[in-house]
Order: C-alpha cells, then structure tokens, then sequence
C-alpha cells in the first residue's frame, strides 16, 4: 500500500489476521498466528503474563491509585491482538482509580481479528464477559485509521488500524505508559524496527514508562537509541528477564515545522464551556464535552435542532472522491465514527435507522467515476460495494434503474429530535437566547445575549452555521449560506416502501411514519427560509428522474403530486470554500497575517513562529449537507483537545480540518484583507 504525500495510504480495507487455532499445554485451543507462526497467548498462563508485563510492568496499579489530573491516563499500545492487555488494563483502572479519573487507551493493529475470532478468543476468560462483550459490540471494520470506541463512561479505546510505525507516526497525542507488546522480534522483525522506537518517543510524555516480554538486543539498542532508559527486570514464567524503563526527556515534536500555524494551542483545563449553537454541530461538541465531565451552556436563539438541523430527517452519508484526498479520508472516518457513536448513543434505535445508502451512477459518466472508485480503493463490502441495477433495486426494495454504489453503514437519523437528545445530556444546560458578542476577559470569556445579558465561560465554542463569522473574532473565516429545501409527501396505502436511502441529484429516504421526505434543493448564497412552490416542483423532478418507476406508482395510488400543496421545510447550510468543515481553534488572523506574511514573497521560507490563537475559543462550522458524517467526529476532535486527549484523527487530517487553513491559502497567493 503506497502512502500518499501527506504520509496516509489510500483509502482501503486490511487484510484481517489469519489464525489457527492449536491446543496448548492445557489442552485448550488457543489461537495462533498462521502468517507470523506464534501465538497470541496461552489459555493457560496468557492473562497472568498480561498482567505482570504489562501491569505489573508499568506499575499501573499505584499510578491508577494515584490519578489525580482533569485529563485522562494514556497507554499506548503496539499490537491489539485480541485485545487482552487492553481489557487488564481497564479491569485494573476500574479496581484503582479515583471516581473522578479517566482512562485512554490507544492501540495500533495492522492484522485485525474478525469478529468472530475476537469473540471465540476472548471466550477463554469469562470473568472478562461484560468487558468484552462492549469491546465486541462496537468492533469495527477493517479499515486503515482510528476508530474510537466508547468502553464506557471513563473509558476511550482508539484502534489505529494499519502498521504500527506509520500509525504511531500520525498519532496527535502523548502516551503515559506503553505496552510494547507483538509477536517476537525473530516472527516478526518488520515491526521491531528503529523507526518504531522514535514514534514510541516522539509521542511520550515526559516520564512515560514501558513495559515489554522480550530483551531482544534489537529492542534494548532501539529504545536506548530513542531516548528510552530500560533495565531488565524478573520476567514471566519460563522468560527469565524482560524489559520495563521511561523516557524522561522525549524529542520535540517537529511534525509542523512546515506548518507551525497549526500548533494546538497549549491546554488548559476547562470548567465549564458555553457552545454557541444547538444544532447537530453544537449539540454534538456539547455532549462530547459533558461526557468528560464539563459543565457546558448551550446557547441557541431558537432551540435544540432549529435551522439546517431541523428536518425530520436526514441523511447519514459519505459521497468520497475518487482521487485520494484529505476530505474524502475525513468523510469516511466521519461515516464510520457516526455509525459506532449511534450505536453507543440510541442502541435502540428510536434517532436513526441503519437503512444503508444508495449512490446511483445514472448517468455514463457517474458510472465511471463510480468504477473508477472501487478500482482504486479496495474497501470491505461492508463498508462499500458497486452494485448493478439489478441488485441496487433489491437493496432498495423497488426498481431504480441504475447501477449503484452501496453504503451499508450508512443510514438516515432524525436531525432535530437528535440534537434535542444531546442537549438533554447530564451536564448540559440548554438557555435560549442569540449571543450577539464574544469578548476575552482574564477569566475566560463574556458573552453577551441581544437581551443585554451576560455569561461567563472558561472557553466557548462557535456552532452556529452560516452565522458564524458574525463574531468578530472567526470574521476572517469564509462561509457560505446555501438553501436547501425538503419535500414532504404522505404515501397512500399499497405504494411499495422504499427500503434504503438512495441518492442521485438528491436523495429520499425510507418513509418515517408514513411521510416521505426528499430533496434537497442546493441555492448557494440564498438564505432565504420561506418555501417554493419552484423548488417542490424541482424536488418532485428530481424524485421522478431518479425513481420513476416508485413515481408511477405513487400516482397510479391517486396521490396528489402538486408542487403547489405539497408540506417541507427550507433551511440554509453554510460551507466553505474547499467545501470540509471547520474544527479546531479560532486562530488570530490579524497575528497569523503579520507571522506569516513573507508567504507571500517565498511559500518556501516558513518561519518557526507557532499560530497565535484567540485563546479558548472554537468553532464547528462549515458542515453543509454532510454534517451527520462530519460534526460528530469533529466534535470528538474539539473535545479531545479541550481536554489534553489523544485525538480521534491522523494529525494530518486534523491540519486539514483547521480554521485557519484558508488565511494561510490567501498568504502565500497574495491576497489580503
């Protein structure tokens, strides 16, 4: 697989471990590594070996007992596997940790288990069942990135999918303790490489720790070359040494020397945030932020799911590009991160619908950027598959007419009882009211409302859509209004049911309660609000031109297909102008103008000055129509850095998210304000 410039490979699937499964001394079977012929562990000592390398090895318990920072414990780990380090690890953070403490826990595989090996290997240890029957639930697919998993309420698992030095080497977070963990050096050596130490280094903490089974000479000469002190120190079982040390001083990291402007601001611990906005953005970073333990306000001038996130429903979905690009890797990591933090939010369902999603190619050329695609991008079925005209309408449940790109994850959610769900999170208060200015003061931040009044707030954070660069402070930042209006259709009795969510010119979706939606009409720069008579009808052409058989049917039923007494509901989106999303940092534009601004005379001389921000302030924004595929994960990314975690992105990827990403793009061509 052939990384990309930005050092990412292609979007694709990975090839998931091949096992056997041989007894061992116990007469148990235990699963064993075909491609690396070693084993994963032993039924019989694997967990008491676990827990003396590794635990013991890092002297988790009495760190675990002692916790006491506002961000959480990190360990990092080198090998997944079954997951078995993993779950000790949280078994013992549970037996020892204050109430208050939180756990994260970042692990690399590049040979994922399937399901159902994970599930017959972690069999062997029942004391672990309800453990691992959360780790199972929300296994994901084998796809290179970084999956997040919500353990529980204190505990975060990211699975880095891919090799563990490349990984380790896009990680955007630091490691307290390591579990240096894999199959030997001999069975594998393209792992234990020198490479390997100095992302292990790079990504530490001052003082991080290790713990390993092996005293290799590889490893012991890799880790000192890396900065790495280790002794060796009584082993496990017939092993009679292994390794355990720290690195005290670890490297600088140097990663954004060629973009200093997207240095994260230094963290500092926030008590309370106040989110302006309650859409899906807003609500979103809202929920993240209470689930750690933050008081948050969440603001809005209408309530809970108004404006572009107040339709009955929308759908959940990823159109990727053919060449392989920062947005498309961001959409699909969104996709893929919606999909698990449903799961885990509505496990019953009653917010979203799994449907899947159906991209029709109805024209030569869709068909052949759509082949074009699956050509070069070798992702699972389950995540994408081509399918012909014949099989599409069997997905959808009626005739479509054109072969398709399907999205089996995907699905449709209903946006504006979503995020009245989220504001009701424990932790967050909703207040009604427009906040019509930001301004910085020494204790954190003033907002004041249209009404004159005023809040308080340690940091904030803008979500509020087209409207955003309305306060001075994110002005610099480009947005776009475009409106976009839904038609509302209540089907007859008989009409057949619509049983994905296809997608062409615009998209329809499975009926809710007998009522189906469709649309959506794109006018950039209109932010109008009142409905069309025009743009019913052009939803209605549309809807015909994609499903013409379901059209016939609908009026052979004796529905009334007038634009002109058909229900919907306009609302205007914002984008920008590279059409991703904005999550991050609000950056100082006037400092990042004078910083930077040989740009202009020399793209190639970049100076080493670290982007100035306004301190404490973010924003979510620019999420256009794909925001159930984006603002989630964003979320996730704004929450991690408020508070000093490992991020749920590559680091490339969480530079090509930031705000500031366009005033640098005007720099070097020239333009300035």
């Amino acid at each position: 697989m052939t990384a990309a410039p930005d050092g990412l490979p292609p979007l694709a699937g990975l090839e998931t471990a091949r096992l056997d499964w041989r007894r061992d001394e116990t007469g148990e079977s235990a699963p064993h590594s075909t491609a690396f012929d070693d084993v994963y562990f032993s039924r019989h000592d694997g967990r008491a070996e676990t827990e003396h390398v590794f635990i013991a090895g890092n002297d988790l318990p009495r760190r675990f007992a002692e916790w006491q920072a506002p961000r959480p414990f990190v360990i990092g780990e080198t090998g997944f596997g079954t997951g078995l380090n993993m779950l000790c690890a949280w078994a013992c953070f549970d037996a020892h940790a204050p109430a208050g403490a939180r756990l994260h826990l970042v692990s690399t595989e590049k040979f994922p288990l399937a399901r159902e090996d994970l599930i017959r290997a972690l069999a062997a240890w029942p004391d672990l069942a309800e453990r691992t029957a959360r780790l199972i639930a929300q296994w994901p697919e084998p796809v290179a990135g970084v999956h997040r998993l919500w353990l529980d309420a204190r505990v975060t698992l990211d699975l880095h999918f891919g090799d563990t030095t490349e990984r380790l080497a896009l990680l955007d977070g630091r490691v307290d303790a390591w579990f240096l963990d894999g199959f030997a050096p001999a069975k594998n050596p393209e792992m234990w490489r020198p490479e390997l130490f100095v992302a292990m280094a790079a990504r530490s903490r001052p003082g991080a720790t290790l713990a390993t089974f092996t005293c290799a000479g590889v490893v012991k000469r890799g880790l000192a070359a890396a900065g790495f002190a280790w002794r060796k120190v009584p082993g496990f079982g017939r092993k009679r040494e292994m390794l355990a040390g720290e690195i005290l001083a670890p490297p600088v990291d140097e990663r954004r020397r060629r973009t200093p402007w997207c240095v994260p601001p230094a963290p500092v611990p926030a008590r309370h945030v106040a989110v302006v906005g309650a859409g899906i953005a807003g609500a979103s970073v809202a929920h993240a932020l209470a689930q750690r333990g933050v008081t948050v306000t969440l603001l809005d001038r209408e309530g809970p799911g108004a404006g572009g996130s107040g339709n009955r429903q929308g759908a959940l979905y990823a159109k990727l590009a053919v060449a392989t690009n920062p947005q498309s890797r961001v959409y699909l990591a969104g996709l893929l991160h919606s999909r698990r933090w449903l799961e885990a939010l509505d496990p019953t369902r009653t917010l979203w619908q799994p449907s899947g999603v159906l991209q029709l190619a109805m024209t030569e050329k869709e068909q052949g950027r759509q082949a074009r695609f699956l050509a070069q991008h070798a992702l699972p079925a389950s995540v994408v598959a081509g399918l012909d005209a014949e099989a599409a309408a069997e997905r959808a449940g009626l005739r479509v007419g054109a072969p398709a790109l399907d999205y089996p994850l995907a699905g449709w959610v209903r946006p504006a009882a979503l995020c009245a769900h989220l504001a009701d999170t424990s932790g967050v208060t909703f207040r009604r009211g427009e906040v019509s200015d930001l301004a910085r003061v020494e204790s954190g931040w003033r907002l004041t409302l249209a009404t004159g009044d005023t809040l308080a707030a340690d940091q904030v954070v803008i979500a509020t859509a087209e409207l955003a660069n309305r306060f001075a402070q994110a002005s610099p930042l480009p947005l776009q209004p475009v409106r976009g209006q839904v038609t509302q259709l209540r089907l007859p009795a008989g009409v057949p049911a619509l049983e994905r969510v296809v997608c062409a010119g615009g998209y329809v979706s499975p009926a809710l309660d007998g009522v189906l939606t469709f649309g959506a009409t794109f006018a950039p720069n209109d932010a109008g609000t009142d409905l069309r008579e025009a743009d019913h009808a052009a939803n209605l052409a549309e809807l015909e031109r994609t499903l013409p058989a379901f059209v016939a049917a609908l009026r052979d039923a004796g529905t009334e297909l007038d634009a002109g007494r058909l229900e919907g509901r306009a609302a205007i989106r914002a984008a920008s102008p590279d059409k991703s999303p904005y999550a991050g940092p609000v950056p100082d534009a006037g400092a990042w103008r004078a910083d930077y601004t040989g740009l202009a005379r020399d793209a190639t001389r970049i100076p080493e000055t670290p982007g100035r921000h306004h301190d404490g302030l973010w924003i979510s924004a620019a999420h256009g129509s794909r925001g159930l595929a984006s603002a989630p994960l964003c979320a996730e990314l704004i929450a991690s850095r408020i508070c000093d975690e490992p991020l749920p992105l590559e680091w490339p990827l969480v530079d090509h998210l930031h705000p500031g990403r366009r005033i640098i793009r005007d720099l070097v061509r020239g333009k300035q304000d």
